[in-house]
């Protein structure tokens, strides 16, 4: 019997049908197109089996198929080693051409190569577009093609190119849709793939916060977040809508999208960031890396209030305000002298807008070793940061419901954390 030939539209960062570039070019193919998500198990393999970030993934996927069902379509969902899947798939089908949008990250480069060259061994034909991101790696440059390594600069390049190709594009595939392969492919609960719901979710994004952002983005008390983040990193937004809506409200909500793709740029141009120093000159440092301090700062029992509101927000929630991750991680880093990669390993594990980049390159801004980061000896007081940004403690108690009974003495002074920090961090700095 004749294997069906088609193409495929393989999803991955991009959970939606509207303003997808990657699937609007598949939908061009001559071939029709089967949309393919794969739970690739040298990922799921290291997450809880209630991984709310898995529960996510499963109800966007739900809904992506809902809406393929009106096109007489369906979602072809795979579970395994992404390479013998895609050995599998190529058994099955005849496969013409397989489209996608690019990731940037280490691993997925890897991932990638290793599938193109697969496919092409199979005389099938591999296309990848830029969706993730407005510039890519190597569209920002300096002068002498370099990659920015400090923000400024790179924030002022980028809006320079912005405002050259603004309005920028949709890419809506309107009939195109029509072009689906015609299914009606099982879909498989949670459990079938090897998790459980999560009690955890992600809350819709809203663009109505963002009108006073650059006023209320410091105050966690002020429920003014846009939860958009978890849908920005797995792509149930377009990036495109976003940084369209932000340049005719918001520059301060801007320049964070901004600073997104300066984080982008930086792994891929120095991917040795994700486990080590982006300056080198911080490798000596002796960290104490105390395993019941950080437990203590894990389960949010340091006796700083808004350290520990902000971590006992994470482990409930999945979320934690963004001036708080400041707080928590400069506490980890310089009063606790814990490296930074403890902390970044555990929020990759609880955050549920969790990026590699992102996540990255804030932790190593917080503890100085990074590009563009804060000066070693800026040692942020928590009392102080409370003081300013939660002055009634409104935050704190929401997180600390024992905050009123007595609260416990901090786990270290914070006189004695900043000079021995300080001290640390000079002793061990390279010249």
């Amino acid at each position: 019997m004749a294997k069906s030939a088609v193409s495929f539209f393989w999803f991955r960062r991009d959970l939606r049908l509207e303003d997808n570039i990657g699937l609007y070019h598949a939908l061009q193919s001559e071939y029709p197109v089967i949309p393919l998500f794969i739970f690739d198990e040298a990922i799921l393999d290291s997450l809880p089996k209630d991984d709310a970030r898995v529960t996510f993934i499963h109800e966007s996927l739900t809904q992506i198929n809902t809406q393929l069902h009106e096109f007489k379509s369906s979602l072809l969902i795979k579970k395994g080693k992404t390479q013998q899947v895609w050995k599998d798939l190529l058994d099955e089908f005849d496969v013409k051409e397989v489209f996608f949008n690019k990731d940037y990250e280490p691993f997925a480069i890897q991932r990638d190569e290793a599938i193109c060259q697969l496919l092409e061994r199979n005389q099938s034909i591999s296309y990848s577009f830029k969706d993730q991101v407005l510039f890519e790696e190597k569209e920002i440059t300096k002068a002498d093609g370099l990659p920015y390594t400090v923000y400024t600069p790179y924030k002022n390049k980028w809006l320079e190119k912005f405002h050259a190709i603004s309005p920028i594009r949709e890419y809506d595939a309107g009939d195109l849709f029509l072009n689906f392969y015609r299914s009606k492919f099982p879909f498989p609960i949670l459990e079938e793939i090897g998790f459980v719901e999560s009690a955890i979710k992600v809350k819709p994004y809203t663009f109505e916060t963002l009108s006073n952002y650059q006023d209320t983005r410091d105050f966690p008390a002020v429920d003014s977040t846009s939860y958009l983040s978890p849908h920005l990193r797995f792509g149930t937004v377009s990036i495109r809508k976003m940084i369209r809506f932000a340049a005719k409200t918001n520059a301060v909500f801007l320049s964070e999208l901004i600073w997104r793709e300066f984080f982008m740029q930086i792994l891929y141009h120095f991917p040795k960031v994700v486990t080590q120093n982006f300056k080198s000159a911080y490798d000596g440092i002796q960290w104490r890396n105390n395993e019941e301090d950080f437990k203590r700062w894990c389960t949010g029992t340091t006796g700083y209030p808004m350290v520990d509101a902000g971590m006992r927000q994470l482990n409930e929630t999945g979320y934690m305000h963004n001036r708080v991750r400041m707080v928590v991680a400069s506490f980890l880093c310089k009063h606790l002298l814990i490296q930074w990669q403890w902390g970044e390993a555990y929020f990759a594990e609880k955050l549920l807008d969790y990026d590699l980049s992102a996540n990255v390159g804030n932790w190593q801004w917080a503890a100085g070793t990074g590009c563009d980061a804060a000066p070693y000896f800026r040692v942020f007081n928590p009392e102080i940061q409370q003081q300013k940004f939660d002055e009634n403690g409104i935050y704190v108690r929401i997180w600390i419901p024992e905050f009123d009974l007595g609260y416990g003495e901090p786990m270290v002074d914070h006189a004695f954390a900043r000079d021995r920090a300080i001290a640390t961090y000079k002793a061990g700095i390279v010249k």
